[in-house]
């Protein structure tokens, strides 16, 4: 089979991704972004990816994608908008309720891209004889810095993609195809002397302007982050139950953005302002029935169930109290530590010491002992 004219292919490609719903396509060289070996390098060094350890694994190939497939000729980048109708940051205030971040309220997007990818790169191999391979953020390519190079648009200061006409709101996927085609030309980076990402970031992770520590971040602590929560960071979460949305939701290029036409990603009634007790009582069972087809239900209850333990201790609600009580003999140590440290924030130090003396000689995990013994020392209940 002769493939047409390159720019002829890029043309229908286009149309072909655009017809399958995605909102934005990009062609990009199939060569290492600029220090994208160095800067991996220096963050892997650091110990940034915390417990990541995938970031960890084939670190050349997530460097050069050569190196992840040596027959591919071109990397199709597509882009496809999840905004918000409304303004993500609104429900912080509502310290009774969870705030989920924008992605995870809707069906699960890796299954949404992974078909429409599959079923682009079909038609690419069936028209042109070409190879293809489809990847969704789950396979070691760097794919805020291929958009980038692929005119998508820019790594922001908080290290996300920046659309000019969609904002902030873009789930990524790519093709590569063994497709020799002429890439387009890389975004310019539009951020200027704006730091609103920068300032309003809750536990200072934007280290840096373009530099971010993902073991300050909520997002990492709430869905990446397998171990008990570091004090310091339990305030600043609020009721953020997963992710955050902070960092995105301010950037001033939100002025273009759209809410998503793609019924899939349209949020769950029963995930835009979740009661924190309703959720705080979730079992395993009934964990995984709610979050069926749900982003969150790859993080696990416990994980789950302690963040919104966190958020409970935030509240300043005490009918929450009794919801973080009745998890104190919870058998997750993750669980049981957050529910002390919940019940510290809630309940009067009379109280508070009254459950430590039922419980505590009985505890046999040292942090869930911990926690117990910090309330009480500090006298912060």
């Amino acid at each position: 089979m002769i493939p047409p004219d390159p720019q002829t292919a890029k043309t229908e490609i286009t149309a072909r991704a655009r017809a399958l719903g995605f909102d934005q396509v990009g062609f990009a060289a199939p060569v290492p972004g600029p220090k994208a070996a160095e800067n991996l390098g220096a963050f892997l060094d650091q110990g940034r990816h915390g417990d990541m350890a995938w970031m960890g694994r084939n670190a050349e190939r997530r460097a050069d994608p050569r190196e992840l497939w040596p027959g591919v000729g071109t990397i199709i980048a597509l882009g496809l908008n999840y905004g918000p109708a409304d303004d993500p940051l609104a429900l912080l205030g509502r310290r009774e309720r969870g705030a989920i971040s924008v992605y995870a309220q809707g069906g699960d997007y890796h299954k949404l891209m992974k078909g429409r990818l599959k079923r682009l790169a079909r038609g690419i191999a069936e028209t042109y004889g070409a190879e293809v391979k489809i990847f969704v953020d789950t396979a070691p390519v760097m794919e805020k810095s291929v958009a980038e190079r692929a005119g998508l648009g820019w790594q922001g200061k908080h290290t996300n993609l920046v659309s000019r006409e969609l904002g902030s709101w873009l789930f990524l996927g790519e093709v590569f195809t063994s497709l020799d085609l002429p890439p387009d030309e890389p975004h310019e980076d539009h951020c200027g002397a704006c730091s609103a990402c920068i300032d309003i970031c809750p536990t200072a992770a934007i280290t840096a302007p373009y530099e971010l520590d993902p073991r300050r971040c909520i997002s990492y602590l709430t869905i990446e982050h397998k171990g008990h929560i570091a004090e310091e960071f339990r305030k600043p979460m609020g009721n953020r139950i997963y992710g955050c949305d902070d960092c995105l939701a301010v950037c001033p290029w939100n002025k273009f953005a759209q809410p998503t036409r793609e019924p899939a990603l349209l949020p769950r009634a029963q995930l835009t302002a979740p009661r924190l007790g309703d959720l705080a009582a979730l079992d395993d069972d009934a964990f995984r029935a709610v979050f069926a087809g749900s982003p969150i239900k790859r993080t696990g209850r416990d994980r789950f169930v302690r963040n919104v333990l966190i958020a409970i201790g935030n509240s300043a609600d005490e009918s929450l109290a009794p919801r973080a009580e009745a998890l104190l003999e919870d058998p997750s140590p993750l669980v049981r530590a957050m529910a002390v440290w919940a019940c510290g924030q809630l309940l009067a130090a009379a109280e508070f010491e009254r459950l430590r003396e039922a419980l505590m000689a009985g505890e046999s995990d040292p942090q869930v002992r911990a926690e117990w013994r910090a309330i009480s020392d500090s006298g912060k209940n």
